[in-house]
C-alpha cells in the first residue's frame, strides 16, 4: 500500500500540529482586511511538506527545538511571500485549485500582503536572533528570484541547455527544498559541514521534484496540471532538451518553431508531446530524476539512523511517486 503523508509525518505529528497553531498565530494581524486575507491563506494550505523536512532533518541532526519552529514558520512565510507575488507577475487566478489572492482582492493588495508576508518572517528571525537561519532562507528566496528571471530570459530565445536547465532548476526549486534542511539541521546546532550535508541533500531531492514536474506536462501521471502546459509557456524542460538535442537539423528546427509560435494551438502542442516521446526524452529524464535521489538518499544514509531519518526516505520516495 502506497505511503500517505500522515504516515511519513508520524514522527513529528505533535510538533507538526504544535507547528500549525505556532503558524497561524504569526499570521495574525489588527488590521481586519489583512486578518481575513491570512486566514484564508491559511485555509488552503497544501500537504506542509516544506515544514515537514524542517522537523525531520532537525531530529536526525539532534532535539528539536524552538528554534526549528521559528525556522519552519521563517520558510512559510517568505516562501507564501513569493507564490503570492508570482500570481500577481503570472497573472494567475488559481493556486492549488483555489482562487489566488490576486484574483479575489487585485494586483494591489495582493503585492502588499506579500510584503507583509516577508517583513513577518523578517521580523521572526530578527527578533529571536536567528540570524544564521535567515541568512540561509534569503539565499534560497533571492536564488529563486534569479532562477526565475534566467528561465524567462531563455524562454525569449528557447536556447536552453542541459547545464542552463540545472541551474534554472536549482535556483527555482531546489534551492528552498535545500534551505528547508539547512534550517533544520542549524536549528539544532549542527556544525557547518552538516548543515551543507542537509543543503546538499535537500539540493538534489529538490531537482529530483523539479524533474517529475515536468514530467507531468507529458502525461506520465494523472494529475490536475494541464497537458503540455509548459510547453505553451516555453518553457524548455528536460525532456524536451534531450529530444532537440538528439534531432536532426530540420526536426530541431521544425520543433522549435512549433513551441515558438504555434504554443497556442492544442494540435501543434500534441505534435511537439509526440516527438519528445519518440525521442526517448520521457525515459532519458527519468533517468537522471532517479540519479539524483540515488544520490539523494546516499547523502542521507552519512546521518546516524533514526525514525527521522527513515522518515525522510520516505519523504523522498513520495515526492517522485505522487501522482501530483
Amino acid at each position: 500500500m502506497a505511503l500517505t503523508v500522515a504516515d511519513i509525518q508520524d514522527p513529528i505529528a505533535a510538533e507538526m500540529t504544535l507547528f500549525e497553531q505556532k503558524f497561524r498565530n504569526q499570521m495574525k494581524s489588527d488590521v481586519r482586511l489583512l486578518d481575513h486575507i491570512m486566514s484564508y491563506i491559511v485555509k488552503r494550505k497544501g500537504k506542509q511538506l516544506r515544514p515537514m523536512f524542517v522537523f525531520l532533518m532537525a531530529g536526525v541532526c539532534g532535539t528539536i527545538a524552538e528554534a526549528t519552529y521559528r525556522g519552519a514558520s521563517l520558510i512559510e512565510l517568505l516562501h507564501t511571500a513569493t507564490l503570492v507575488h508570482d500570481d500577481v507577475v503570472d497573472d494567475s487566478n488559481y493556486r492549488r485549485g483555489f482562487f489566488s489572492i490576486n484574483a479575489l482582492w487585485k494586483n494591489k493588495i495582493a503585492v502588499l500582503v506579500g510584503d507583509y508576508l516577508l517583513s513577518r518572517g523578517l521580523l521572526l528571525s530578527v527578533d529571536n536572533g536567528d540570524f544564521e537561519l535567515l541568512q540561509l532562507v534569503s539565499t534560497a528566496v533571492r536564488e529563486i528570484s534569479e532562477g526565475e528571471l534566467l528561465q524567462i530570459e531563455k524562454a525569449r530565445r528557447l536556447d536552453i541547455t542541459e547545464p542552463v536547465y540545472y541551474e534554472i532548476i536549482r535556483q527555482k526549486t531546489a534551492s528552498l527544498i535545500a534551505a528547508c534542511c539547512a534550517v533544520g539541521a542549524r536549528s539544532v546546532g549542527s556544525s557547518a559541514e552538516q548543515v551543507e550535508q542537509a543543503r546538499l541533500f535537500g539540493e538534489k531531492v529538490g531537482i529530483a521534484f523539479q524533474i517529475k514536474d515536468d514530467l507531468f506536462d507529458y502525461g506520465t501521471a494523472e494529475v490536475g496540471k494541464p497537458l503540455g502546459i509548459d510547453i505553451k509557456e516555453k518553457k524548455m524542460t528536460l525532456p524536451l532538451i534531450y529530444a532537440l538535442n538528439n534531432a536532426g537539423f530540420f526536426d530541431r528546427r521544425r520543433i522549435i518553431n512549433l513551441v515558438k509560435n504555434e504554443s497556442e494551438n492544442p494540435r501543434k502542442v500534441d505534435e511537439v508531446i509526440t516527438f519528445v516521446k519518440q525521442s526517448g526524452g520521457i525515459e532519458y529524464a527519468t533517468e537522471a530524476m532517479n540519479q539524483y535521489v540515488t544520490e539523494a538518499q546516499q547523502l542521507l544514509n552519512a546521518f546516524p539512523d533514526s525514525r527521522y531519518r527513515q522518515s525522510l526516505h520516505q519523504l523522498v520516495q513520495y515526492t517522485i511517486d505522487r501522482s501530483k
